[in-house]
């Protein structure tokens, strides 16, 4: 590398003097050694880099397996928002190496201190996003892991782990991360939490310790909430250390979906405090988002908070996607209506996306627009970018396994499902366990089915109706009957006919086989 450099490309901007990639002028975690696969390539722009290349010009001479390298190269296309396949940014050239294939600027950073280049064309970089994303996402500091292993050499295995939650976490759009630089400077088992938080100005820690012992590591982790010092979530894992990186993903993903998840929580508790008067739109969205969608006053209360929020902030795409689910909530829930409230579900959803292409639950909330609408392809497009763009999103993972089942795909469902609880052990919404349910019926797995609806405990006829197939299938009439019964009273003018033009199936054979478990159950035709 012929010294410090800034390389612009598309929306971003890598400097090596301050070690930093940022997108639209925010900062992008990204770890040391994948930072610097990035910037070889950046140097190299245009050229094929074979992989050995690659492995001498950051790590040297150290013997290190080609699955570091992938691994590298998967973090660098996470940060850019690349895919393997359609690339934009990094190309695989099978079995010979890697090669950057967007545009790129070279500035040399001794120029930009002392002036502007006039001989260089320097790509504009946008500003950050006003208010509402930027104002309002909460500060998050991850402090390094404390090495309680024997061994200081085992300190890179500390160290990563905390890089990786920072790298994780950045990916959301309501936390502002503080980067890798600035947290790492806080180093020690004993370090005040407040004076940390001062001097980040940060609301939230994360600190942890990682210990190995053999070929197996326990690491801890906790969130403070640095207003009041306590601890709000905390967790242990222990682990076989067969694999590092196995080790870290797993880790890292359960870490940062259950940190985002209490963080929510917290937010939304601090939100029902204030009087409404008083929010700004993201305050709005946090309060909607927090009510119980499922009675009718909270989803009335949320859908009021969504539409003021789009009133404060009418390029806020995911409060478009949010009222898109309140939308297509009221059509789904009555099976006389007409269409018009999914067809202002697919209006707002679309915006959401178009405004924030980024963010994950546009993405799988247009998804499950587009199924209710029987657009089973865009569907498919829609619900995979969602996970792409947030795999640690318990919601999005659990959404993929919802949109599988209608997709013709119940088997492979089911492990979605599963992981959605092994990234957040206290996710439990109703519908999940209803669609979890549904997956097993529609594998044939009548007792599991009718074991996953008995934690649904509320008589909406959404989940009373699978419920009764179930039980029906399983020979259970008495059981049958009565969620018919429960479902009749809940939903009067409910029948076989109205629930499949409410639901779509791509699979005929999936139709058939709940159809005649309703009719069976006892359900009217029509």
């Amino acid at each position: 590398m012929n010294g410090s450099q800034t390389y612009d490309f598309d929306r971003f901007r890598l400097s090596t003097v301050r070690h930093e990639l940022f997108r639209d002028g925010q900062p992008v975690a990204l770890e040391p050694k994948a930072f610097c696969v990035l910037t070889e390539l950046l140097e190299h722009g245009g050229e094929l880099l074979s992989h050995n290349a690659l492995l001498d010009a950051v790590w040297g001479h150290r013997h290190v397996t080609p699955g570091v390298l992938n691994r590298s190269i998967a973090l660098v296309r996470r940060a850019l928002g690349d895919d393997s396949e359609h690339p934009r940014y990094v190309q695989t050239v099978h079995a010979l190496g890697y090669r950057f294939i967007a545009p790129v600027t070279r500035v040399d950073d001794a120029a930009m201190r002392t002036g502007p280049a006039a001989s260089v064309a320097i790509a504009p970089v946008a500003s950050p996003p006003p208010e509402t994303k930027s104002l309002a996402a909460v500060p998050v500091a991850v402090l390094p892991f404390a090495n309680m292993s024997d061994d200081p050499g085992q300190a890179f295995l500390s160290d990563g782990l905390a890089e990786d939650i920072i790298t994780e976490l950045s990916r959301w759009h309501m936390l502002a991360v503080r980067s890798r630089a600035a947290s790492f400077r806080h180093r020690g088992v004993a370090v005040d939490v407040q004076e940390v938080a001062r001097e980040l100005d940060v609301r939230f820690i994360v600190e942890g310790s990682v210990r190995r012992m053999g070929e197996r590591v326990r690491i801890t982790a906790q969130l403070i909430d640095t207003e009041s010092c306590n601890h709000i979530w905390a967790e242990k894992f222990d682990r076989t250390l067969s694999e590092i990186f196995d080790v870290q993903d797993e880790v890292v993903g359960t870490i940062v979906a259950t940190l985002v998840g209490r963080v929510q929580a917290r937010d939304a508790e601090r939100a029902r405090r204030k009087p409404p008067s008083s929010l700004a739109a993201y305050e709005c969205v946090l309060r909607g988002n927090a009510l119980p969608w499922a009675e009718p006053e909270g989803r009335a209360e949320a859908t009021r908070l969504f539409e003021q929020a789009i009133a404060l902030d009418p390029d806020y795409g995911f409060a478009h996607a949010l009222l898109a689910a309140m939308r297509y909530g009221q059509w789904y829930d009555d099976p006389v209506g007409d269409d018009a409230a999914l067809d202002e579900a697919l209006a707002l959803a679309m915006r959401g996306v178009e405004l924030d292409p980024d963010e994950s639950t546009c993405h799988s909330i247009l998804a499950q627009v587009c199924h209710l609408r029987g657009d089973f392809d865009l569907c498919a497009q829609h619900i995979r970018r969602a996970v792409e763009l947030n795999p640690s999103n318990q919601w999005n993972v659990a959404d993929m396994g919802m949109m599988l089942n209608y997709l013709g795909e119940a088997g492979q469902a089911l492990a979605w499902f599963e992981r959605a609880r092994q990234i957040d052990p206290y996710f439990d919404p109703p519908w999940y366990w209803r669609e979890y349910g549904m997956a097993l019926l529609l594998t044939h797995r009548y007792r599991e089915a009718a074991e996953m609806f008995s934690h649904v405990t509320d008589r909406n006829f959404l989940h009373l109706a699978p419920r009764a197939a179930s039980n029906a299938l399983l020979g259970d009439m008495q059981a049958a009957r009565r969620d018919v019964a429960d479902c009749m009273a809940e939903q009067p003018d409910f029948s076989i006919e109205r629930y499949f033009a409410k639901l779509s199936f791509k699979r005929q054979a999936d139709i058939d086989h709940l159809a005649e478990a309703l009719r069976q159950a006892g359900f009217p035709e029509s």
